[in-house]
């Protein structure tokens, strides 16, 4: 048979590891990638992902094309509005009678492509993602019959299932299989945070960055602080200089708040990963490999691996397996609009400013910062579900639903009941003061709960602790605090919350 077929390949599928390429002939099929309006908008996305995913997606290009593959690429400005009017067009330009493609990410566009077949007329072949370390199919059957669905057992199957940290006799190094307890230090300025250097910006990476300064003109992102890669070879040096120069003190820093730095010592792969530049399983081996070298930690290991290894196919897994109704979950009824300065970080709160201003200008925080600074905020806040959770997909450059919305709404903001966590991850300002050095620099007081220059995080924990208290009790790690809370006088418990009320209506009108 010498019947074409059309190879489309997503933006944040660019891999030669991509099942739909691997089943493409290179002598007869034709692949296609393009930049369409409807994927760039759907989400006010920050411009640093949009540039970074179009720059990728050219050199992608590029790069199939000197492997022998025929590539047909549509340029945004070309006007296409979808992928399935790009599907269109191409199949009729190229002769090609069926179109095949690897699963997308996003439940939105799943739903989309399952009526590409009658609307586009030809057979439509969608892969399974085999560049995941757990299938769909896989993760369902682990969770099939399962009360709770903890990372950690999770975590330890993937383990054994891949054979990574693991002794002669299949035990966990070190005799534990998590080493979290090592890798909770605040930050002190008391370590010299190392120069990271900025992957370089080529011909095709300043045009694309032009287009996006031009077309998306209101979206956040500062693009005179572009640094990221957009190959694959790129992405790999970064990551290698990441393992010589940061690993060690990664896991010891990963929970730490720093006025100096916005990166510390994590890896910043996350959005490579999550675009196809890099390889999941191979990071894990190489993070084992340079600790059995001695070159970190066994705790920096083991955290690393634990979150690519564990925790990001953990959250695919949640969320396919609880899909579309998944996205709709709001346990605390949460309702108050999202205020306006979320857009511009301009908050007296300094670690909210910090890594709000952070978010917006670079598309990056690390995940203290998104947990518990920003959604902790929005939890004690009670700030829309679905605003939330829009505004995470549209500003961090790793963002896609699949590990947007569990994290979000099931982490952050316990929207999902405790599928995700066993408890809500709320927590009052001692908690950021311990982690980090922002609250010197801060006009509020961490010391005090209500009065004059009061951290607003101390009195809305608990508000937050007084409103759900019914709920919060039945939970076994929230019970005491709900005690403890209840044990105080009636009229300190009163003038608490009326300064939460107060707060809040400053901080989170109900006008947004």
């Amino acid at each position: 048979m010498n019947e074409k077929t059309l190879t489309l390949v997503l933006g944040d599928q660019l891999s030669f590891a991509n099942p739909a390429l691997v089943a493409t002939d290179r002598e007869r099929d034709v692949v296609l990638l393009a930049e369409v309006a409807e994927e760039a908008a759907y989400v006010a996305h920050n411009r640093h992902k949009i540039a970074l995913i179009f720059s990728a997606m050219r050199h992608f290009r590029d790069a199939l094309r000197d492997a022998g593959y025929s590539v047909h690429y549509v340029a945004y400005d070309d006007g296409v509005p979808s992928l399935e009017a790009a599907a269109r067009q191409t199949l009729d330009a190229a002769g090609a009678t069926a179109l095949r493609c690897c699963e997308p990410g996003e439940a939105r566009l799943a739903a989309a492509m399952a009526g590409w077949q009658a609307g586009l007329g030809v057979p439509v072949s969608i892969l399974e993602d085999s560049r995941f370390l757990c299938s769909r199919d896989d993760f369902a059957a682990w969770a099939k019959g399962r009360k709770q669905l903890r990372m950690e057992y999770f975590y330890r199957e993937m383990r054994r299932r891949y054979g990574l940290l693991l002794d002669a006799d299949g035990r966990p190094e070190g005799g534990q299989w998590n080493y979290d307890a090592e890798n909770r230090s605040g930050w002190r300025a008391d370590e010299t945070v190392p120069a990271r250097p900025a992957a370089p910006v080529d011909a095709i990476t300043g045009a694309v960055l032009a287009l996006v300064a031009e077309r998306f003109p209101a979206n956040p992102g500062d693009l005179d602080v572009f640094r990221l890669a957009v190959t694959a070879e790129e992405a790999e040096a970064q990551f290698q200089w990441f393992l010589a120069h940061a690993l060690d003190r990664f896991g010891t820093y990963q929970d730490a708040l720093a006025e100096e730095s916005p990166w510390l010592f994590h890896s910043l792969i996350s959005m490579y990963l999550n675009i196809g530049l890099l390889e999941p399983l191979a990071l894990c081996r190489a993070v084992e490999a340079r600790w059995r070298a001695g070159g970190c930690s066994l705790a920096a290991a083991e955290g690393f691996i634990r979150q690519i290894l564990g925790w990001r196919e953990y959250v695919r897994g949640i969320y396919w397996l609880h899909m579309p109704a998944y996205a709709e979950g709001n346990a605390l009824h949460a309702d108050r609009p999202l205020p306006d300065w979320f857009w511009s970080g301009a908050t007296e709160l300094r670690c909210l400013q910090q890594a709000l201003k952070q978010s917006l200008d670079l598309g990056y925080a690390h995940h203290i910062q998104r947990l518990m600074v920003i959604g902790n905020f929005a939890l004690l806040a009670g700030l829309d579900v679905r605003a939330v959770c829009d505004w995470y997909l549209a500003v961090y450059v790793d963002a896609f639903e699949w590990v947007e919305l569990p994290n979000t709404l099931g982490m952050a903001l316990y929207g999902d009941g405790g599928i995700m966590a066993s408890k809500p991850y709320a927590a009052s300002g001692k908690y950021i003061q311990r982690q980090g050095n922002h609250c010197a620099s801060c006009r509020y007081d961490v010391r005090k709960t209500t009065g004059e220059g009061a951290c607003p995080y101390n009195a809305l924990y608990w508000r937050f602790i007084d409103r759900h208290a019914a709920y919060l009790k039945k939970n076994a790690r929230m019970g005491l605090m709900v005690g403890s809370w209840q044990k105080r006088d009636a009229a300190e418990r009163e003038a608490i919350v009326a300064w939460a009320d107060g707060e809040l209506a400053r901080l989170a009108p109900e006008d947004g």
